[in-house]
């Protein structure tokens, strides 16, 4: 078995969790999982991750506004975000960018509450965690504007992409994706990054790996993530997890 696996990213507080949440966290330890960064998604997310943070020792939590959320966000949420990172154990500023997958969400509103988050990073000293999706040029152009650092997360991009951002200084994370029969442009990045910028996540409840695909997903299944990083890295599972392990404490100073 495995141990020592750090899930970089997780969603606990997702309502898919809540008839068996304390007992799959308390069960974490036992299936090799160490650590694991919960990360906010709105304020009301970022209030609850933060909580599960407080609540158990083995994790920490990111605040952050999610682009899907910009809409319905309030005028004055940096100032929430600002005094929910005050707490100790905020690790970073996230999960935020741009997704311009599905209509009806403005890019102008999402570009603006990014930004306003990468300059709240940029004050606190914290990395970030972002989200792209079907906004590859726009997202790079933005981060290009600021003096941060942090994770591209579930990373879709090319690994010519992903070879910019590790010159950028950002660490890049894979998802159960990464298991997937048409997963060719993320097996491209993961060949294209240096294993000391490499991280393994789950995004649970979502991207379960095979042989769980379309399941709900939970940190135990990163032992698959793993295997086929590993796999394509020409390395063994244990090193793979001690390398994105020990990544994962430095991006987030843990």
């Amino acid at each position: 078995m495995l141990t020592g696996i750090f899930d970089s990213h997780a969603h606990y507080d997702d309502a898919r969790f809540n008839e068996d949440r304390d007992e799959l966290l308390l069960s974490m330890k036992e299936n090799g999982i160490d650590n694991i960064m919960n990360i906010g998604a709105d304020l009301p997310t970022s209030e609850k991750a933060l909580k599960l943070a407080e609540k158990y020792d083995f994790i920490y939590c990111s605040v952050g506004v999610h682009p899907e959320a910009a809409n319905r966000t309030p005028d004055n949420f940096i100032y929430n975000i600002r005094e929910m990172a005050k707490n100790k154990k905020v690790k970073a500023i996230g999960e935020i960018g741009l997704d311009y997958h599905y209509e009806g969400y403005s890019a102008e509103k999402q570009q603006e509450i990014f930004t306003k988050q990468l300059i709240l990073a940029e004050e606190l000293n914290l990395p970030v965690i972002i989200h792209n999706r079907d906004a590859h040029a726009d997202t790079m152009h933005i981060l290009k504007q600021h003096n941060v650092k942090g994770v591209v997360h579930c990373f879709s991009g090319s690994a010519e992409m992903a070879k910019e951002l590790v010159k950028m200084g950002f660490y890049i994370g894979f998802t159960g994706v990464i298991t997937f029969k048409n997963a060719r442009r993320a097996v491209e990045a993961v060949e294209a990054i240096p294993l000391d910028r490499l991280l393994v996540e789950t995004d649970c409840p979502y991207m379960a790996p095979e042989p769980n695909r379309g399941k709900r997903c939970d940190s135990t299944m990163l032992t698959y993530i793993i295997t086929k990083m590993a796999e394509i890295k020409n390395i063994s599972p244990k090193e793979m997890t001690k390398i994105s392990s020990e990544n994962t404490h430095k991006i987030f100073n843990i």
